[in-house]
Parts: structure tokens; C-alpha cells; sequence
């Protein structure tokens, strides 16, 4: 209805502001402490990836894709003397990706520091690397991140704004030059079949009861869950292996920094002003190195006086 009267968008904007303000806002409000701090609760087994989720508030559906949503990050600010410093895996889902599936073109493109969206945009779209636009490198972007979920054409033909065909085009398109994740995925689902169930790549086990239903959309969503779960679920791994080695660290070393928050590729450090070099290089080391694999990891970390700055 949006194109037929500018009012449409006044009352979506309404919409999302109410929204914001009654969740965030007004709602947050409730859970500070007589110490005027937040205190989440985090759970282990709630989530079926394997994922740390929080509770009474959650922290971890703070927004981030829209701006107005990210500036609630603002009023989250460290003690005095302190700022945070907020770290996160750069495309660690893709990479889990590249180095379970043995993509040769995948993990070269990891280890040659290349970025995985403009030489998708350009194997998939047919144009030099150097020549990809933004629209391509968006429209390859939404491909990447949606065969990690399993997205159908009409997902991504939804996604993208574009025919069904097209989608099913770019999908095509991408396995013929990825043949081996096309090859990984349809083998995970063939396993977890026969099996009942899909691994991480430390063996913790999900249970995938959907993939024997007689309903095509339930057995559909069992293969989802299949094609994703090693992937989500050894990133969950990872992050927590990473919060252990940092916490080790900064005891070991007797910093005053403290882990507060992860969300989950990210983390979050109350780090003191005399320590801000010190634990930025300690965080950026755990995290890349809390495992190896055939491709880097990378993380990104910054440090501000409010959460919305850090990150």
C-alpha cells in the first residue's frame, strides 16, 4: 500500500518508533538494578543451534539493521574509567562454510583476502572482479548468507525483487561454481536422513525429527535445519571455546577488564582506559586463534565510550 499514499509511510514509521520505544525503551527500563546496570541471564540449551540466547532482558536482539534501532545501543555505557571494546567474527558462517565443504575456489578466496561477495558477484554475474557494481555485489551477498540457511528461489527471488527464475539462476549458477558446496550440503542432508541427525564439527549432536515428516513443508524445513546446523552450530562452538580463552587471559594476566556480553559472533569487554591496547590485542588474538581451520578467521574490534560507539 506504501506507493498509493504518503500517509503509509507515516504509519509504518509510527509503527516502528512504538515498537522500538515499548521494547527497548520503556521495557528495559524495568530490568535495571539498584546498581543501575542490566543483568541478562544466558542460556545454554535453549537454542537448538547450540547458540547462547539471553533472557530477562535479552541483549541480543538489540537492533542493528536499521539506525534509529542502533542508536538504543547508546545508552549502554561502561563504569567510569572504562570503555568497551566490541569484537566480531567477520563472515565466520561463510568460512565454516568454505573449510567443511572443501571449495577449492571457496577457501582461496579466504586465504587470498579476497572479498567473498564481489568474486561471487563476478563468477556468478560474469564480470571481471574488478568491474562488479554494488547492486551485484549486494544481490551475491544475499546468495552467500541465504545457501547457508537453505533459501529456495522464491526466498530469494523475495529477497532480491527479482522473477523466481532469476533466482533460481543465481542459485544455479552459484553451486556450478561452487560444485563442492552444492556437493557438502546435499551430503549433510543424505546423512542426516539415514541418520536422524547432523554433527558440528565437535561432534555435539541435533536431532532432526522433521526430515521423516510426511508433510513436504515440515520435511522442506528438516533440510534447512540440516544444511545449517553444522554450520550455525560450529560457529556457537567456537565463540564459546573463544570465551573461555579470553576469560582465561584476562585473569592470567590480571587485567581489571571483565567479559560482559556476547551476541553471537560477537563479544563484549568493560575494559579499563589504562588497558585498552593490551586487551584489544588479546581479544583479537583468542578469537582467531580459538581454533584452526583452512581459512582464517578474522575479527574486527573497536573500542567506544557507549556500546553503540564500540560497535
Amino acid at each position: 500500500l506504501e506507493p498509493y499514499h504518503p500517509i503509509i509511510r507515516e504509519i509504518l514509521n509510527y509503527r516502528q518508533l512504538t515498537k522500538l520505544k515499548s521494547t527497548y525503551a520503556d521495557g528495559l527500563f524495568e530490568y535495571i538494578g539498584k546498581d543501575g546496570r542490566i543483568h541478562s541471564n544466558f542460556n545454554q540449551k535453549t537454542a537448538a543451534t547450540g547458540r547462547l540466547s539471553s533472557t530477562d532482558p535479552n541483549l541480543q536482539n538489540i537492533p542493528v539493521r536499521i539506525e534509529i534501532g542502533r542508536e538504543i545501543r547508546k545508552v549502554f555505557i561502561p563504569k567510569k574509567d572504562y570503555v568497551f571494546i566490541d569484537a566480531d567474527y567477520s563472515q565466520i558462517e561463510l568460512r565454516l562454510l568454505a573449510h567443511l565443504s572443501g571449495d577449492e575456489s571457496f577457501i582461496n578466496a579466504f586465504n587470498n583476502n579476497l572479498d567473498i561477495h564481489t568474486m561471487t558477484a563476478s563468477q556468478v554475474f560474469h564480470v571481471p572482479f574488478e568491474e562488479v557494481t554494488s547492486l551485484q555485489r549486494r544481490n551475491a551477498k544475499a546468495v552467500n548468507f541465504g545457501i547457508v540457511y537453505g533459501i529456495s528461489a522464491f526466498g530469494l527471488s523475495q529477497d532480491l525483487k527479482i522473477t523466481r527464475q532469476e533466482a533460481a539462476d543465481y542459485i544455479d549458477q552459484y553451486f556450478a561454481k561452487y560444485p563442492k558446496v552444492k556437493g557438502f550440503l546435499d551430503q549433510t542432508i543424505e546423512n542426516a536422513k539415514k541418520d536422524g541427525y547432523v554433527k558440528t564439527m565437535y561432534n555435539r549432536i541435533r536431532h532432526i525429527p522433521e526430515l521423516s515428516s510426511s508433510n513436504f513443508t515440515v520435511r522442506s524445513f528438516g533440510e534447512r535445519v540440516a544444511m545449517n546446523t553444522p554450520i550455525q552450530g560450529s560457529a556457537a562452538d567456537i565463540i564459546k571455546i573463544a570465551m573461555i580463552h579470553v576469560y582465561d587471559r584476562l585473569k592470567s594476566e590480571g587485567l581489571k577488564s571483565c567479559l560482559i556480553l556476547t551476541v553471537h559472533d560477537e563479544l563484549l569487554i568493560e575494559t579499563h582506559k589504562d588497558e585498552i591496547e593490551v586487551v584489544t590485542q588479546l581479544l583479537v588474538e583468542e578469537m582467531e586463534n580459538a581454533v584452526h581451520i583452512s581459512v582464517p578467521l578474522t575479527v574486527d574490534a573497536h573500542s567506544g565510550n557507549s556500546w553503540y560507539e564500540a560497535k
